[in-house]
Protein backbone atom coordinates (compact mmCIF):
# COMPACT_ATOMS: atom_id res chain seq x y z
CA UNK A 1 0.00 0.00 0.00
CA UNK A 2 1.32 3.32 -0.59
CA UNK A 3 1.17 6.07 1.32
CA UNK A 4 -0.14 9.32 -0.07
CA UNK A 5 -0.86 12.59 0.43
CA UNK A 6 -4.76 13.51 1.24
CA UNK A 7 -6.06 16.22 -1.12
CA UNK A 8 -6.27 19.26 1.50
CA UNK A 9 -7.64 22.81 1.71
CA UNK A 10 -5.35 25.15 4.25
CA UNK A 11 -6.08 28.47 4.81
CA UNK A 12 -4.19 31.36 6.30
CA UNK A 13 -5.14 34.69 7.49
CA UNK A 14 -4.79 35.73 3.14
CA UNK A 15 -4.35 32.56 1.49
CA UNK A 16 -5.82 29.21 0.72
CA UNK A 17 -3.68 26.16 -0.84
CA UNK A 18 -5.50 23.72 -2.47
CA UNK A 19 -5.62 21.43 -5.39
CA UNK A 20 -4.64 22.68 -8.29
CA UNK A 21 -7.37 22.43 -11.01
CA UNK A 22 -7.62 23.37 -14.83
CA UNK A 23 -9.06 26.98 -14.22
CA UNK A 24 -5.39 27.72 -13.06
CA UNK A 25 -3.95 27.02 -16.55
CA UNK A 26 -3.57 30.66 -17.87
CA UNK A 27 -1.96 31.76 -14.66
CA UNK A 28 0.22 29.01 -14.34
CA UNK A 29 1.73 29.27 -17.43
CA UNK A 30 2.03 33.17 -17.41
CA UNK A 31 3.77 32.85 -14.22
CA UNK A 32 6.22 30.00 -15.42
CA UNK A 33 7.13 32.54 -18.43
CA UNK A 34 8.61 34.74 -15.47
CA UNK A 35 12.32 35.58 -15.87
CA UNK A 36 13.13 35.06 -11.83
CA UNK A 37 11.02 31.37 -12.46
CA UNK A 38 13.37 30.66 -15.29
CA UNK A 39 16.42 31.60 -13.94
CA UNK A 40 15.76 29.41 -10.85
CA UNK A 41 13.77 26.56 -11.55
CA UNK A 42 14.41 23.62 -14.61
CA UNK A 43 10.83 24.45 -16.06
CA UNK A 44 10.67 24.24 -19.94
CA UNK A 45 10.68 27.49 -22.17
CA UNK A 46 8.89 28.96 -23.39
CA UNK A 47 5.92 27.47 -20.36
CA UNK A 48 2.73 27.05 -22.55
CA UNK A 49 -0.62 26.62 -21.50
CA UNK A 50 -0.33 23.15 -22.96
CA UNK A 51 2.46 22.26 -20.48
CA UNK A 52 0.28 23.79 -18.00
CA UNK A 53 -2.62 21.67 -18.80
CA UNK A 54 -0.03 18.60 -18.95
CA UNK A 55 1.47 19.27 -14.94
CA UNK A 56 -2.43 19.78 -13.29
CA UNK A 57 -4.03 17.11 -15.17
CA UNK A 58 -1.20 14.20 -15.43
CA UNK A 59 1.92 15.08 -13.48
CA UNK A 60 0.21 16.66 -10.58
CA UNK A 61 -1.82 13.82 -10.05
CA UNK A 62 0.50 11.46 -10.77
CA UNK A 63 3.40 12.45 -8.20
CA UNK A 64 0.29 12.35 -5.04
CA UNK A 65 -0.75 8.69 -6.34
CA UNK A 66 2.74 7.51 -6.71
CA UNK A 67 3.18 9.18 -3.16
CA UNK A 68 6.00 11.11 -4.18
CA UNK A 69 4.37 14.28 -3.34
CA UNK A 70 1.88 17.29 -3.85
CA UNK A 71 1.33 20.17 -5.85
CA UNK A 72 -0.81 22.98 -4.14
CA UNK A 73 -2.04 26.18 -5.89
CA UNK A 74 -1.40 29.17 -3.67
CA UNK A 75 -4.29 31.43 -3.83
CA UNK A 76 -5.47 35.13 -2.73
CA UNK A 77 -8.15 34.44 -0.26
CA UNK A 78 -10.21 37.71 -1.12
CA UNK A 79 -9.37 37.64 -5.16
CA UNK A 80 -8.77 33.93 -5.35
CA UNK A 81 -6.18 35.11 -8.04
CA UNK A 82 -3.14 32.34 -8.14
CA UNK A 83 -0.56 33.34 -6.20
CA UNK A 84 1.69 30.68 -6.26
CA UNK A 85 2.42 27.08 -6.30
CA UNK A 86 4.24 24.97 -3.30
CA UNK A 87 5.25 21.55 -4.35
CA UNK A 88 6.58 19.01 -2.22
CA UNK A 89 8.60 16.03 -3.88
CA UNK A 90 10.91 13.03 -2.76
CA UNK A 91 9.19 12.07 -0.24
CA UNK A 92 10.09 9.44 1.83
CA UNK A 93 7.16 8.12 4.05
CA UNK A 94 9.50 5.76 6.06
CA UNK A 95 11.65 8.66 7.49
CA UNK A 96 8.68 10.94 7.35
CA UNK A 97 10.64 13.46 5.33
CA UNK A 98 9.79 15.07 2.06
CA UNK A 99 11.50 18.43 0.50
CA UNK A 100 9.22 21.60 -0.68
CA UNK A 101 9.78 24.24 -3.01
CA UNK A 102 7.93 27.36 -3.85
CA UNK A 103 6.95 29.79 -6.93
CA UNK A 104 5.60 32.60 -6.51
CA UNK A 105 4.18 34.94 -9.38
CA UNK A 106 5.70 38.55 -9.91
CA UNK A 107 2.97 40.74 -9.27
CA UNK A 108 2.70 38.77 -5.93
CA UNK A 109 6.14 38.91 -4.71
CA UNK A 110 7.14 41.21 -1.89
CA UNK A 111 4.02 40.33 -0.08
CA UNK A 112 5.14 37.91 2.34
CA UNK A 113 3.15 35.00 0.55
CA UNK A 114 5.96 32.51 0.16
CA UNK A 115 6.97 32.44 3.88
CA UNK A 116 2.84 32.64 4.88
CA UNK A 117 2.48 29.53 2.37
CA UNK A 118 5.23 27.43 3.20
CA UNK A 119 4.92 28.24 6.88
CA UNK A 120 1.17 26.87 6.77
CA UNK A 121 2.67 23.77 4.95
CA UNK A 122 5.27 22.79 7.72
CA UNK A 123 2.51 23.17 10.03
CA UNK A 124 -0.03 21.06 8.29
CA UNK A 125 3.08 17.97 7.72
CA UNK A 126 4.20 18.48 11.36
CA UNK A 127 1.27 18.45 12.59
CA UNK A 128 -1.39 16.63 10.60
CA UNK A 129 0.68 14.30 8.34
CA UNK A 130 3.38 13.78 11.66
CA UNK A 131 6.12 14.64 9.21
CA UNK A 132 9.56 15.05 11.04
CA UNK A 133 12.07 16.34 8.12
CA UNK A 134 11.22 19.01 5.45
CA UNK A 135 13.73 20.01 3.45
CA UNK A 136 14.93 22.73 0.80
CA UNK A 137 17.06 23.24 -1.58
CA UNK A 138 17.94 27.05 -3.07
CA UNK A 139 20.58 28.31 -5.65
CA UNK A 140 23.60 29.74 -4.00
CA UNK A 141 22.90 33.34 -5.54
CA UNK A 142 18.51 32.77 -4.94
CA UNK A 143 18.72 34.85 -2.07
CA UNK A 144 14.90 35.92 -2.12
CA UNK A 145 14.16 32.05 -1.41
CA UNK A 146 16.94 31.89 1.00
CA UNK A 147 14.50 34.45 2.91
CA UNK A 148 12.14 32.41 3.06
CA UNK A 149 13.79 29.24 4.04
CA UNK A 150 15.32 32.05 7.07
CA UNK A 151 11.80 33.49 7.74
CA UNK A 152 9.90 30.09 8.74
CA UNK A 153 12.97 28.97 11.21
CA UNK A 154 14.93 26.07 8.04
CA UNK A 155 18.56 25.96 9.51
CA UNK A 156 21.20 26.14 6.88
CA UNK A 157 23.05 22.16 6.79
CA UNK A 158 25.51 23.31 3.95
CA UNK A 159 26.43 23.08 0.54
CA UNK A 160 26.03 20.90 -2.14
CA UNK A 161 28.57 21.86 -4.44
CA UNK A 162 27.84 22.29 -8.20
CA UNK A 163 24.47 20.43 -7.90
CA UNK A 164 22.26 22.89 -9.57
CA UNK A 165 21.40 24.07 -13.11
CA UNK A 166 20.49 27.47 -13.46
CA UNK A 167 19.71 29.91 -16.15
CA UNK A 168 21.42 33.20 -17.02
CA UNK A 169 20.58 35.99 -19.97
CA UNK A 170 23.28 36.09 -22.14
CA UNK A 171 24.04 39.19 -24.41
CA UNK A 172 21.92 38.47 -27.19
CA UNK A 173 19.15 38.03 -24.90
CA UNK A 174 18.99 34.13 -24.78
CA UNK A 175 19.03 32.00 -21.75
CA UNK A 176 22.34 29.55 -20.92
CA UNK A 177 22.83 27.13 -18.12
CA UNK A 178 25.22 28.15 -15.31
CA UNK A 179 26.11 25.36 -12.37
CA UNK A 180 26.36 26.69 -9.28
CA UNK A 181 25.83 25.53 -5.87
CA UNK A 182 23.08 24.39 -3.78
CA UNK A 183 22.29 25.60 -0.59
CA UNK A 184 20.21 22.88 1.59
CA UNK A 185 18.26 23.91 4.70
CA UNK A 186 16.25 21.16 6.95
CA UNK A 187 13.49 22.03 9.43
CA UNK A 188 12.22 20.10 11.97
CA UNK A 189 9.06 20.23 14.15
CA UNK A 190 10.92 21.66 17.21
CA UNK A 191 12.17 24.79 14.34
CA UNK A 192 9.07 26.24 13.71
CA UNK A 193 7.78 26.68 17.19
CA UNK A 194 6.44 30.29 18.13
CA UNK A 195 7.46 30.31 13.99
CA UNK A 196 3.48 30.77 13.20
CA UNK A 197 2.54 33.11 15.41
CA UNK A 198 1.79 36.02 12.69
CA UNK A 199 -0.02 33.22 11.16
CA UNK A 200 -3.79 32.16 11.54
CA UNK A 201 -3.96 29.24 12.66
CA UNK A 202 -4.14 26.47 9.98
CA UNK A 203 -5.81 23.56 11.93
CA UNK A 204 -8.87 23.75 10.07
CA UNK A 205 -8.08 22.16 7.14
CA UNK A 206 -10.31 20.60 4.35
CA UNK A 207 -10.41 17.27 2.65
CA UNK A 208 -11.55 17.11 -1.02
CA UNK A 209 -11.99 12.59 -1.09
CA UNK A 210 -13.14 13.24 -4.29
CA UNK A 211 -10.03 14.85 -6.53
CA UNK A 212 -7.70 12.20 -7.45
Amino acid sequence: MTSTFPTISISTERLVLRPLDEDDIPALAEMMNDEQVTAWTDVPQPFTEAGARTWITEYAPTERAAGRGLDLAVTEFLTQRLVGIIQLGKTNWHVRSTEMSYIIAPWARGEGYASEAALATAQWLFGDQKFERIELRTAADNTASQQVAQKIGCISEGVLRGACIARTRTDDGAWAEVRTDYIVWSLLPEDIEGAGDQLADTSGFTSYSDWN
